[in-house]
């Protein structure tokens, strides 16, 4: 949902703010009668189109997804070196879906995810959670659990004040409390795991930093779903940024409602629960059925737990496109030169996002009289390519259909390239986290 996961420093706090958590939602005016909801994890970057076409002039606040500065330079590869990977038997399948959601969201890749009292069988499990390959960690909506369910708070540092985050998006931000839960996806569980709780009455006044964000994503109207399940290329949704120090981007210190900044060790930080599985650890596999150009009203799908750890994850031919290891970017060329080394696959964004002036646009959707087939190629960091294609159809007509799921659905983006929910369809995408062993390297990576 929005930016790529990012490292940053401290220095860089405030300009890369959403770094390592991407999801953002927006409402947008397409026609007096038409309302189409933008949930797109491409924030703008300073650096993001090179060559080839000029960007058409950016939309105004309210109809494009926000900005924020992000790193230009390549670090290298992860090691390609191919490792053992610890084999499972664990049932690793969730299913997933893409249908009409109460919100009127389209392209919404929904998973139901259940979490429990750490260490007993009070749990809860909640529907409608969007699933991101494009963030990393559990949040979910407080209202979303039951009335007078409990999950122990999170310290904040080596303070016994519980913890409070600010996880800035794309176009807003999530403001919660940070607990502790089991958490249950298919048959695997990530025990004692740190989420965020948003609108965690115990919280309730958001830092005016926080607040500098903008959209307060804090309810199911604004959300557009019930959570977000983060299962991108990271560990940890901060990282180092957050440990040493305080980092208002992110963590505080909430001793009794009023929150200061806070650092946050790695073990504290809402972390991406693949991550913490015992097996089927190192990434997952997102596999959706292909949909006509028209759409589709609703698609079934799978989330697979774990890359080569089981018979259903192994890469096979997939072309592992490596990311860089600070930002989790790869760079996209395409057809008329451009190129886009702020690029990143993202089930949370609902649309493709780039910019050309090439196609007619219609607010920050493109809306072209006649659809149209982009030609480009993806590149990971070891200059490893795999061709690529982008189908833009007229935006206004598919959201004016009955349908809920679209391969050709795309908006503007002027520094970004995002290969949204429509490039999943069709395809078993992998999605690799950092330093976790594959039997092509460890993460991060993309593979398709």
């Amino acid at each position: 949902m929005s930016t790529p996961a990012q490292r940053v420093s401290p220095a860089e706090e405030r300009a890369n703010a959403h770094s390592r958590v991407s999801a953002g939602i927006l409402a947008v005016a397409l026609t007096a009668v038409l309302t189409a909801v933008l949930t797109a994890c491409g924030g703008s970057g300073n650096t993001g189109v090179v060559s080839g076409t000029t960007p058409a002039s950016t939309p105004s606040a309210a109809s494009a997804p926000s900005s924020a500065s992000a790193p230009s330079s390549t670090s290298p590869g992860p090691s390609s070196t191919s490792g053992t990977v610890p084999q499972s038997t664990t049932p690793n399948v969730l299913a997933v879906s893409v249908a009409a959601t109460p919100q009127s969201a389209r392209n919404m890749l929904m998973a139901s995810v259940t979490v429990c009292v750490p260490g007993t069988t009070t749990c809860a499990t909640v529907d409608n959670v969007q699933v991101d390959t494009g963030s990393q960690g559990l949040r979910l909506l407080a209202s979303a659990l039951p009335a007078g369910f409990a999950l122990p708070a999170v310290n904040a540092g080596a303070s016994s004040s519980p913890a409070g985050e600010c996880a800035a998006f794309g176009t807003g931000y999530t403001w919660g409390a940070v607990r502790s839960a089991d958490v249950r996806l298919a048959g695997e569980v990530a025990p004692s795991l740190p989420i965020q709780v948003i609108a965690d009455a115990s919280v309730p006044t958001t830092p005016s930093y926080c607040q500098g964000f903008g959209f307060a994503m804090i309810n199911t109207t604004a959300l557009r779903s019930n959570g977000i399940l983060g299962v991108g290329t990271f560990n940890a949704d901060c990282g180092a940024a957050c440990v040493n120090q305080p980092n208002s981007s992110w963590y505080y210190a909430c001793p009794s409602g009023s929150c200061t900044a806070s650092a946050q060790p790695l073990a504290q930080q809402v972390r991406n629960p693949v991550a913490s599985f015992a097996t089927d650890n190192n990434g997952v596999v997102i596999d959706l059925p292909a949909v006509p150009d028209t759409g589709q009203s609703a698609v079934s799908g799978s989330l697979v737990f774990g890359i080569g750890s089981q018979p259903n994850n192994a890469l096979g031919s997939a072309t592992v496109l490596r990311a860089n290891t600070v930002t989790g970017y790869v760079t996209t060329t395409t057809s008329d030169g451009s190129i886009y080394p702020l690029s990143y696959l993202d089930s949370g964004s609902n649309g493709f996002f780039f910019a050309t002036s090439a196609l007619t646009r219609c607010g920050v959707w493109y809306c072209p009289s006649t659809p149209q087939s982009i030609g480009a190629s993806i590149k990971g960091t070891d200059g490893i390519s795999a061709p690529a294609s982008v189908s833009v159809a007229n935006a206004q007509t598919l959201l004016a259909s009955s349908n809920w799921a679209f391969n050709d659905l795309a908006g503007y983006n002027g520094n970004m390239f995002g290969w949204g929910l429509p490039f999943f369809f069709g395809r078993r995408i992998y999605t690799a986290i950092e330093a976790q062993v594959t039997p092509a390297g460890t993460g991060p990576y993309f593979a398709f």
